[in-house]
C-alpha cells in the first residue's frame, strides 16, 4: 500500500520565469539582480540559495516533507496591480512553478483589478492544488464581493483556497513589524471577514488560513462575551502552523480540533514545525489528505 506524503502547504520558491519577470519591471514590486524593491519598503537583499530549486529540494528531504505546496508571495503585491502589470508577472509564476520537480505542488494566484475565473480555471486544471489569496483581499463584504468571481470557480470544481498575508508597506517602523504586527492583523481580520461575509456565500468552499490565522481562534472565549456568533469555526475551515511553536499550534489545535491544523513552514523564511508521533502524523499526512479530499457538509440555513 502507497504511502501518503508527508506536506507542507506553505513555503514560496521563485522559479528563473518568475525572478527574470521581476527583473523585468522599472517600477516595484521588482528585483534589482537579488535586491528586492517593494512600494513602501526599504530594499531586501533575497538570498540567491532560498529559490535554488536544488537547494530547496534537498531542503525539503532534510525536514521529511514529501510535497511542498509553492505560493507567489503576496506581500510583493502582484495580486493588486493593474492587470496589464500583473499578467506577465503571474503567468511567468505559474509557468515556472508548475514545472518544478515532483516534489513541488503549486498554489495558483490571480489578479485582483479584473479577476479572470477562465484563467484560474486554466491553471487549476493545469495542476494547482488551489488558489491563495491576499488576506487584504477579503478584508469586508467589498472584498468578496471582488473576488467572487474566483471564489465561485474554487466552489464550482471543488478546489480550496488559501488565504495569505498581503502587502504591509511600514516605512517607519523596524524590520520586524510587517510580520509580527501587519501580517497577524491581516490574517486576523481575514478570519472573522470569512465567518462574517463569505461562508454563507460560499458554502461548499475549504478555507485554509495562514499562520493559525493570526490567532483568531483563541479569541473565541472573548467573541462569546461581546455577543458574536458561536458558529465560528465553520465547516471546512482550517489553518496552518506556519511561524510558531508546539505550544501555540496546541493551544489553537485544543480549540479547533485535532483534524484542522494542517503543517505549514513559510520556508525559506522559516523552519517546520517538527512534531513525533500521531501529533506530527496529523499535521503533516492525515490532515492534509483530509483537507485537499474533504468536501464541506451542507449547512442548516
Amino acid at each position: 500500500m502507497r504511502r501518503r506524503p508527508r506536506v507542507d502547504v506553505h513555503q514560496h520558491v521563485w522559479p528563473a520565469s518568475f525572478v527574470d519577470a521581476l527583473r523585468a519591471r522599472s517600477a516595484p514590486p521588482r528585483l534589482d539582480g537579488w535586491v528586492l524593491h517593494l512600494p513602501g519598503e526599504p530594499p531586501y537583499r533575497v538570498d540567491p540559495a532560498d529559490h535554488s530549486v536544488a537547494a530547496r529540494t534537498a531542503l525539503a528531504v532534510r525536514d521529511g516533507i514529501d510535497l511542498a505546496l509553492v505560493s507567489l508571495s503576496s506581500p510583493l503585491g502582484i495580486e493588486e496591480l493593474p492587470a496589464e502589470e500583473s499578467r506577465p508577472l503571474l503567468d511567468a509564476y505559474h509557468e515556472g512553478a508548475l514545472s518544478l520537480p515532483d516534489r513541488f505542488g503549486v498554489w495558483a494566484a490571480a489578479g485582483l483589478a479584473e479577476p479572470d475565473p477562465e484563467t484560474l480555471r486554466e491553471v487549476l486544471a493545469a495542476g494547482c492544488v488551489g488558489l491563495q489569496l491576499p488576506a487584504t483581499a477579503l478584508a469586508d463584504s467589498a472584498g468578496f464581493d471582488r473576488c467572487a468571481p474566483l471564489l465561485a470557480e474554487l466552489e464550482r470544481v471543488h478546489k480550496p483556497l488559501f488565504v495569505h498575508p498581503g502587502p504591509a508597506a511600514a516605512p517607519d517602523a523596524p524590520p520586524w513589524w510587517p510580520a509580527m504586527v501587519s501580517y497577524v492583523t491581516q490574517m486576523h481580520t481575514a478570519w472573522f471577514a470569512w465567518h462574517e461575509f463569505g461562508s454563507r456565500r460560499f458554502p461548499a468552499l475549504r478555507v485554509l488560513f495562514a499562520m493559525l490565522a493570526g490567532l483568531a481562534p483563541l479569541h473565541a472565549d472573548r467573541m462569546a462575551m461581546r455577543g458574536g456568533p458561536g458558529s465560528i469555526p465553520g465547516a471546512g475551515v482550517y489553518v496552518e502552523t506556519s511561524s510558531y511553536g508546539r505550544e501555540v499550534v496546541a493551544a489553537v489545535t485544543a480549540r479547533l480540533g485535532e483534524d484542522r491544523v494542517l503543517l505549514g513552514s513559510d520556508r525559506p523564511y522559516a523552519p517546520p514545525l517538527v512534531l513525533g508521533g500521531a501529533a506530527g502524523m496529523r499535521l503533516r499526512t492525515d490532515n492534509p489528505a483530509r483537507f485537499f479530499a474533504a468536501k464541506v457538509p451542507a449547512q442548516n440555513s
